[in-house]
């Protein structure tokens, strides 16, 4: 068994949220990556992924995939995995 780092690779992202029309903008923005998802207040977002339909709630972000798939990531694991490609190398 060996060690393996994760490559450093730029994703576009989104965060599903009320405001500033989050959840239009989020259907969009899957419909031009030709992605099926549906919106329900009570459940959020049902996304079809790469490994099957997969749930967005309020607050996870929608991730872009290196092969142009979509799926949904909890606040707390994109926040230690991503920051804001516009500080690299700071």
């Amino acid at each position: 068994m060996g060690m393996f780092r994760k490559k450093p690779v730029v994703v576009e992202a989104m965060q599903l949220k009320y405001e500033d029309g989050g959840v239009t903008a989020i259907m969009d923005w899957a419909a031009t990556h030709y992605t099926i998802i549906q919106f329900d207040p009570v459940r959020g977002l049902s996304i079809d992924t790469l490994e099957g339909v997969m749930r967005a709630e309020m607050g996870d972000w929608i991730i872009k995939g290196v092969a142009g798939e979509l799926y949904p990531c909890k606040p707390d694991i994109f926040a230690a995995t991503y920051e804001p490609a516009d500080q690299e190398g700071k």
